[in-house]
């Protein structure tokens, strides 16, 4: 055997004996879930007669800071926030002491802002707490913030309340920063721990770009705010209702903003009378054989300038046992809509093929160019087989005037009218997941109206029915408006 031979031999004997195996990276083992956990603080927390101008947190592993201005909050607010900086397994706070107030209690929380640095676990729910006086302010001021418009909690974070000092004008809050600040939970709720004995003004914020100031009624921002300061007190102070809402913007301002820079002109150079004079119509013809058309609806056909119509060249007809009937229509330009024509009808005939005719010359600009003719062939939906049915059972208390009923999907609102009777029936409803509303309507313009900051108007009371109702097709459904919804049920044994 030669020598070679001999080691190879020797190597597998060895193997077999010392149970070798395939060479593998080692396993992760459990992933750690753990927060970085607290060991010392200096200054210690709690400390009376207090202004530190540095706060040291000593953790138990490595860290890592982020997201400060988000997450780490002083209350009262400063002028100059802290600053907050991790290394290694400290935290190091540095606070502009000259701008502490005397006898005044600070709260500062850290939010999620600290994290272990290879989990990204956060430490939560801590609050540093001292006093630069001889005692602990102890009071607390809580309540609700909901949206106007719904009725219902806010459904997406960026929400702060936020207290002013009385003595503030009513503006503040479009000026400067609060003087406290706290958020608002899931359920809209809001508390505030260690307040002073002192009157505030309090305002709801959805902030668009968190710098806590109300910047008007631009995308992303709302606003609510309490008709009198608030007095904070012990556990059994009374809650505060808070609703929050969009504001109309000032299409005034806007106006007068142009002017200043001269009148703004469209970036297009083309003179508007030689576009090319287009329509489009609200028809599905891709399939005749598909129900497509709503029956609770009319035609519309949009033009991109104001037309000029022969109301002869425009007809809609249907096929009946073989012959074309030419039902009665109704053709509407409407004067806030002037580049609209609205077609309606009775119709009549269900799950029929229509045929909409845009004959030549049917509509010309003002400069006297004709669009192209056109025709649509398109088919309507049918009551038993493509709606369902709604019966809103309403207590007597909404009967009368001072109160609209309003019924909402996601894309269009099917029921908005003031509350004539006890009973709604609705019919001819297209299955999709739909809310409802009670309107208080106190200027009785038989709609929902927003608030105004300035003007010191609240936004109408809206009161919702607690749950969405998936609308099937073929189905009857039943709202007591009080109470939990009924079982739905098929209409005609469906």
């Amino acid at each position: 055997m030669s020598i070679r031979a001999y080691y190879f031999l020797l190597l597998a004997i060895i193997c077999i004996h010392a149970g070798c195996a395939n060479i593998t990276s080692p396993t992760g083992g459990k992933r750690d879930k753990t927060p970085p956990k607290l060991l010392a603080v200096i200054p210690t927390d709690s400390l009376l007669n207090s202004k530190p101008k540095r706060i040291e947190l000593d953790f138990d592993e490595y860290i890592t800071v982020s997201d400060v201005i988000k997450e780490v909050q002083m209350s009262p607010i400063l002028s100059i926030q802290p600053t907050v900086i991790g290394l290694n397994k400290h935290v190091v706070v540095k606070i502009q002491d000259t701008l502490l107030e005397d006898n005044t209690t600070y709260r500062l929380s850290f939010g999620s802002a600290i994290k272990d640095v290879h989990e990204g676990n956060a430490f939560t729910r801590y609050t540093y707490t001292f006093s630069t006086g001889s005692y602990f302010d102890s009071l607390q001021l809580r309540g609700t913030v909901i949206n106007a418009e719904t009725g219902l909690p806010p459904d997406s974070g960026g929400v702060f309340v936020e207290l002013y000092a009385a003595t503030d004008n009513d503006t503040a809050v479009v000026r400067h920063k609060p003087k406290y600040i706290t958020t608002v939970n899931g359920m809209g709720k809001f508390l505030f721990k260690g307040l002073p004995k002192r009157s505030f003004r309090i305002y709801a914020l959805k902030d668009a770009n968190t710098n806590l100031i109300y910047d008007g009624p631009v995308p992303g921002e709302k606003i609510a705010f309490n008709d009198k300061p608030v007095m904070p007190g012990d556990t059994t102070v009374q809650p505060v209702s808070l609703k929050m809402f969009s504001e109309i913007p000032d299409t005034g301002a806007k106006k007068t903003d142009s002017l200043k820079t001269g009148g703004l002109k469209s970036k297009s150079r083309q003179n508007p009378k030689d576009t090319v004079f287009t329509y489009s119509v609200n028809l599905d013809t891709n399939n005749v054989e598909k129900r497509s058309f709503d029956i609770n609806g009319f035609i519309k056909v949009s033009f991109n300038k104001i037309p000029v119509l022969n109301m002869g060249k425009i007809k809609l007809s249907y096929d009946s046992s073989g012959n074309t009937v030419t039902p009665d229509v109704s053709l509407i330009i409407d004067s806030l809509h002037p580049k609209e024509l609205w077609v309606k009808t009775e119709w009549w005939s269900q799950n029929s093929v229509y045929t909409f005719r845009l004959a030549k010359g049917f509509a010309k600009d003002s400069s006297g160019k004709e669009v192209m003719p056109s025709k649509y062939i398109f088919r309507t939906m049918e009551e038993a087989s493509d709606y369902g049915k709604i019966r809103v059972n309403l207590p007597s208390k909404y009967y009368g005037s001072g109160y609209v009923l309003m019924v909402a999907s996601e894309k269009d609102t099917i029921y908005n009218k003031p509350v004539r009777d006890t009973v709604i029936n609705i019919p001819r409803v297209i299955p999709a997941k739909y809310i409802f509303r009670i309107i208080v309507d106190k200027n009785g313009n038989g709609k929902w109206d927003t608030g105004d900051l300035l003007g010191n108007l609240q936004p109408e009371e809206v009161i919702p029915y607690p749950e969405s109702l998936n609308m099937k097709a073929g189905w009857e459904n039943i709202i007591d408006f009080e109470q939990k919804p009924k079982p739905k049920k098929k209409e005609g044994g469906r």
